[in-house]
């Protein structure tokens, strides 16, 4: 996932989403951080989830893009 925003707000919206259980299904790991700009790894059946927490974020999260790939998530950004 291609997430505007930076990493303790996308942190605190998925646990106020999920809770700790929640966080050990979808098993997020950031992968880069640059430009305000984060590329987040999740489990892939968790998704939708993971898309609704960012939806209900408090903060100003847009998600930008979904990829299978690393490689397609980096044409995206700038």
């Amino acid at each position: 996932l291609l997430v505007k925003g930076s990493k303790a707000e996308i942190e605190k919206a998925l646990m106020e989403y999920f809770g700790i259980l929640g966080w050990a299904r979808s098993a997020p790991s950031f992968m880069e951080e640059s430009g305000g700009k984060v590329i987040l790894a999740v489990n892939r059946g968790e998704i939708v989830h993971v898309r609704a927490a960012l939806a209900l974020a408090h903060e100003n999260l847009d998600l930008l893009r979904v990829s299978g790939t690393l490689k397609g998530l980096k044409k995206h950004k700038p």
